[in-house]
């Protein structure tokens, strides 16, 4: 997922972190905001929703040259 979001979106992602919990926690913030919360919504994320959800956000993928 982080390669993904890097694809992307590099030129204007300064840095993605990928934080480890327990109890199974998976959630995703952007500039703070949570965006996605695996224990809120009762499943994982789609294939593609997290991308999605950061694409509503900051804008579409920017292609590389």
């Amino acid at each position: 997922m982080a390669a993904e979001l890097l694809e992307g979106w590099a030129p204007i992602v300064e840095r993605i972190e990928l934080l480890t919990s327990s109890g199974g926690r998976f959630e995703v913030t952007l500039d703070g905001e949570l965006i996605f919360s695996k224990a809120a919504l009762e499943r994982h994320a789609a294939a593609g929703e997290i991308a999605t959800l950061v694409e509503e956000r900051i804008g579409p993928r920017i292609p590389r040259e």
